[in-house]
């Protein structure tokens, strides 16, 4: 301590004030994981239990996993639904050198008989097509990871705390945007995948791939090619889901004029 403080002196807080470009990683970091850690109290034993999950997101940009019951994690979500998912695929180098987020979450499971489940496992099999094998077993069950807030990190001295209206993107006709999502990704895919090779290689600045669209939402759009997924964002979050046409017409119009 330096003589220039007091003996009583609050140590200063690591945790960054939270903007923009904040919220702009922490969305990021979940819209494109393909997969992460998820933390749980063992059903039997209480004791912590982390478990490598594969994920997807909601409309809203809530996480969403595919789990069996035959799991442990399952069943530690269902006596306990309180859990934490990391985030976050470390590069080259030093790896808590990279960005990643910690999610706070009430897992809940999904009816198999609801238009949630039917939303929902379009999305997660969009970014994940060999999980058609076994998604619809009788054990297998989807949960949307209702966020109540996050610890990001990103990298050395950039951590933040962020609550749910930092994370999440307010909608208020699901069902009109879920169905813009699962015909407007089919027409792309099917009638428009110029557009779509250069969203990934000028827009994203992806590798040359056999990209497809995967899933849309208000604020952007999901691009993967095997196990790559990038995410293209819109200029600003959309209202409704007809906006939907003029952004991507936007988009394409702006990766043409950036590839000549």
């Amino acid at each position: 301590m330096s003589g220039n403080e007091p003996d009583n002196a609050e140590p200063k807080s690591v945790i960054r004030t939270t903007d923009d470009e904040a919220r702009r990683l922490a969305k990021g970091l979940i819209r494109s994981a393909r997969f992460g850690a998820l933390a749980v109290l063992d059903a039997k034993t209480a004791a912590p239990l982390a478990s490598r999950v594969a994920t997807a997101t909601d409309l809203d940009g809530t996480p969403v996993i595919l789990t069996s019951t035959l799991s442990g994690h399952t069943a530690g979500i269902l006596a306990n639904p309180v859990c934490s998912l990391l985030m976050g695929e470390p590069g080259k180098g030093d790896p808590l050198a990279h960005p990643r987020i910690s999610l706070f979450c009430n897992a809940v499971k999904i009816d198999r008989e609801s238009e949630n489940h039917v939303r929902l496992r379009r999305r997660y099999l969009a970014r994940h097509p060999k999980a058609e094998l076994y998604a619809d077993f009788g054990d297998f069950s989807f949960f949307r990871m209702e966020l109540s807030g996050a610890s990001l990190n990103g990298g050395f001295g950039k951590a933040f705390e962020l609550t749910t209206d930092d994370l999440v993107v307010p909608i208020a006709d699901v069902g009109s945007w879920a169905a813009m999502d699962s015909g407007a990704s089919v027409h792309m895919n099917d009638d428009h995948k110029d557009a779509i090779k250069l969203y990934a290689e000028v827009l994203c600045h992806s590798e040359a791939a056999n990209w497809r669209l995967a899933c849309l939402d208000p604020e952007g759009l999901d691009l993967v090619a095997g196990d790559r997924v990038a995410r293209l964002w819109f200029k600003t979050p959309l209202e409704i889901p007809d906006q939907v046409r003029a952004e991507l017409v936007s988009l394409a119009q702006e990766a043409r004029a950036g590839s000549s």
